[in-house]
Formats: structure tokens, sequence, C-alpha cells
């Protein structure tokens, strides 16, 4: 159902609010740059920090600026079940083609856990559903062997990957035909060797073109054009990490004149001056800046 390049969109702030007018700009220049989805208030797009109303408003939001134009996934998950299928409802209810579901982070669920919450998420709400994995971020990793009992409900259709493990990955493609999308940029390239279908960017923020060039070369079986895109992409893939996500992308998003401000919430803060020295300098090696 998913393929190709998708963004795991950042949420601009100002002011301590939601820059509502700055998401509907970013969703205009993502349909120009032909990305091929959306995917607000995951991550990247600062879900910790934002509430329920702001949540529910940005999905609604780009929902509706996408106007079918483009796929939007809405990042939905949550700590809590019910919380999650909350999400999950609304976003179905404004337009979303499917949600974003990470696993529980915090308290630690079991694998039995685990299947238990996002089988109830799949009974409560029938809406195409991408599963989460982000172990350095929730603690909890989905066993291979629990992805592929998931994959069983016919409401999940992919899995976001952000193990790091192409072990893990491997074992999910042999046990079940679920789509893998990459969750970590600079492993696009092998995890789509592999057999995934593309990935859920961070750097597709910054240079949306550049990473569908990838994708668009993988899929097509143009192994040595994706290579060197994925050279090219490399260090500035490096760099998006080089302190807490989206800290980077945020401020390289600003310097590139794609957003006003580079806001953060607390806990988030500003780069400190070595990174902001090393963004520079990648964003300069890759022709963004002079």
């Amino acid at each position: 159902m998913f393929s190709g390049s998708m963004v795991a969109l950042i949420t601009p702030f100002r002011k301590g609010k939601v820059d509502y007018a700055a998401i509907e700009r970013l969703v205009d220049w993502h349909v120009e740059q032909g990305t091929e989805a959306l995917v607000p208030v995951g991550t990247t797009g600062e879900s910790p920090t934002i509430d329920v109303a702001e949540h529910e408003k940005i999905i609604q939001t780009v929902v509706k600026r996408a106007a079918r134009r483009i796929p939007v996934i809405a990042g939905a998950g949550g700590n809590a079940t019910a919380e999650a299928i909350e999400l999950a409802r609304f976003s179905k209810d404004v337009g979303a083609d499917a949600t974003l579901q990470v696993t529980p982070y915090y308290n630690k669920p079991t694998q039995e856990g685990l299947y238990r919450h996002f089988a109830a998420i799949a009974e409560a709400v029938d809406l195409p559903m991408v599963l989460y994995n982000i172990p350095s971020r929730c603690v909890v990793s989905l066993a291979p062997e629990t992805v592929a009992r998931i994959a069983q409900l016919p409401q999940v259709v992919a899995i976001k990957e952000a193990t790091g493990s192409m072990d893990q990955a491997s074992e999910i493609l042999a046990r079940c035909d679920l789509t893998v999308l990459s969750g970590d940029d600079s492993l696009t390239l092998p995890l789509m060797a592999l057999g995934a279908k593309g990935v859920i960017s961070v750097v597709a923020n910054l240079v949306p073109q550049d990473v569908k060039r990838l994708t668009d070369a993988m899929l097509a079986g143009r192994l040595a054009a994706a290579q060197a895109m994925h050279r090219k992409l490399f260090p500035l893939c490096r760099a998006m990490f080089i302190e807490t996500s989206p800290i980077p992308i945020k401020t390289a998003m600003k310097w590139a004149g794609l957003i006003e401000s580079d806001e953060k919430r607390l806990p988030l803060t500003a780069l400190s001056p070595a990174a902001a020295a090393a963004l520079e300098r990648a964003m300069k090696d890759y022709g963004l800046l002079k």
C-alpha cells in the first residue's frame, strides 16, 4: 500500500504555538517535490510535547491540505492503548489514509502485551495501520515472531523498522509478507536491498527529491544509481542525528529557508555550537549552503 519516499513531517512552532500555516506550506511543497506520503505527528513531529487537541488539529490540517493529492499516515500512537484508539478514530474520521502506531513506550509491555495493544487498535478502528518499531526510544522491541503474528491482522499493512538490525528486517521479511519501510535514513539502501519498499524519512524534510531518487532507483532495480545517491546522502543523513532528532533537521530547514523558525519545545533545546558547526559543514558540502 505504501512505498517509496515518505516524510516524517516536522511540526513548526512559533512563540510556543503550533504554526499551522507553516504546516500547510510544507504540505504544498512536498506535493510539488513528489513526496509519496506524509507522516505527521510522529517522533520527528515532536509528538511527546504536543497535547491531544494540537495532535488532532495537526492531523486534520495535514489531511485537509493534502486533499487526496498525497496520502497521509497519521501519527496516532501512544503508550496507553485507549489513547491510541482515540487518535486512530479521529484520524479515520478526518480522512487519513492510515495511522502510524509506535510500540508503547515507558511502560515496557511484554510481547503478548504488544500484540494485544495493536490488536485492540485494529479491532476498534478499521483503518490501515503502519507499525513503528524503534527500541532506542521506546525501550521495548517487537520480536520478529510478534510482527508476523500482528501481520495477520488485516488492518496492518506495513512496519517502519528502526531497530538498525539487518537480521531483524530479514527475519520479518522471511516470516510474513508485511511491507517493511526503513526508519533510518542511512540504512534505506541496505534495507531495500533486503526487500524493504521505501523509507519514512527525516532527511527528506530537507531534500525530498534526492531521497525519492534513491528509492525510485532501488524499486526499479538500478543499483548503481541508488548507490551513488546513497553515498551523496549519507553524510547529510548522519548530520541529521548529530544531536537528538528533530533538533538538527529543524535547524537545517531554517537555514535552508524552508521554515521561518526552528523553535522546539522543552526538553528539546537548540543545537550546541559544536553540533551547529558540524551541521553547517555537512550542508555546505552537500551544496545547500554557500
